[in-house]
C-alpha cells in the first residue's frame, strides 16, 4: 500500500486495486484534491476543511459518519470519538475516525479527535498498524493527551497531520511540541510511504510525510 498525504487531514490511501481519499479539503486551503479520483471517501467531520467533496473528481463512494461498510473488499467501520467536555467551549462538529481494514493492514484516522478515547475504542482498535493523529492543537488533543493514546495502542507507525506547514491557509501549531513529547530528533519527510504486513516496523516509529498538494 502507498500512503500519500495531500494536506492538512487528506490522505490517499492507495492499494492494489482500491483508492482511498480521507477528509478533502477545499483550494481555499491553499492546494487542491483534484484529479485523484479515489474508490472510496470519506469525511470525519462536517468543517469544510476536512467535508469538500464537491472538490474531488471522479465516481467514488461516500463514508460520512459512524457506520461499518464493506466497498470493493475494503472494510472500514467508522466510530463517533467523544466530544471535549469543556463547558465554556461551544461543541464542535461531530467526528468519526476510520478504521480501514485493507491488504492485511489495519489503519486508523482519527479526524479531529478532541477528547481521549475510551477503553473500549482502544481495545476496539488494537492491534493497529498506522495511525494518522492531529497533531496541531487548536481543537484537538494536546500533545501529551496524544502520546498517552499512542503508548496505549501501541500501533507500528504514527503519521502527524493536522498542523501548522508552508503554503496551507489555516491557523494551527507546528510539530515541535509533538515530536519533543515523542522523543523524536532528526525526523525527515517523506513524500510516500510504501507499506506491507512485511515491512512494518518492530516498535512504534513516527513517519513524517511531506503535503504533497501544496506550493512547495
Amino acid at each position: 500500500m502507498e500512503i500519500t498525504w495531500l494536506a492538512h487531514s487528506c490522505f490517499r490511501l492507495r492499494g492494489a486495486a482500491v483508492s482511498i481519499l480521507t477528509d478533502p479539503f477545499p483550494a481555499s486551503l491553499g492546494g487542491t484534491v483534484a484529479g485523484v479520483e479515489p474508490d472510496i471517501v470519506t469525511v470525519s467531520s462536517i468543517h469544510p476543511n476536512h467535508s469538500a467533496v464537491a472538490s474531488v473528481d471522479g465516481d467514488f463512494r461516500l463514508l460520512e459518519g459512524p457506520g461499518e461498510y464493506g466497498v470493493a473488499g475494503v472494510y472500514v467501520n467508522g466510530v463517533m470519538t467523544p466530544p471535549p467536555t469543556n463547558p465554556d467551549t461551544p461543541p464542535p462538529p461531530r467526528n468519526t475516525a476510520y478504521l480501514f481494514e485493507m491488504e492485511g493492514l489495519r489503519l486508523c484516522h482519527l479526524g479531529d479527535l478532541a477528547h481521549p478515547l475510551s477503553n473500549k475504542l482502544v481495545d476496539d482498535l488494537t492491534p493497529l498498524d498506522v495511525l494518522f493523529v492531529p497533531v496541531g492543537g487548536r481543537g484537538t488533543l494536546p500533545p501529551d493527551r496524544l502520546s498517552a493514546l499512542i503508548h496505549s495502542i501501541e500501533p507500528r507507525i504514527v503519521i502527524p497531520m493536522h498542523y501548522r506547514v508552508p503554503g496551507a491557509a489555516v491557523e494551527l501549531d507546528t510539530i515541535d511540541a509533538f515530536l519533543r513529547e515523542m522523543s523524536v530528533r532528526d525526523a525527515e519527510e517523506r513524500p510516500r510511504l510504501s507499506v506491507t504486513t512485511t515491512t512494518l516496523p518492530a516498535n512504534t516509529t513516527v513517519t513524517l510525510l511531506k503535503p504533497t498538494a501544496l506550493p512547495s
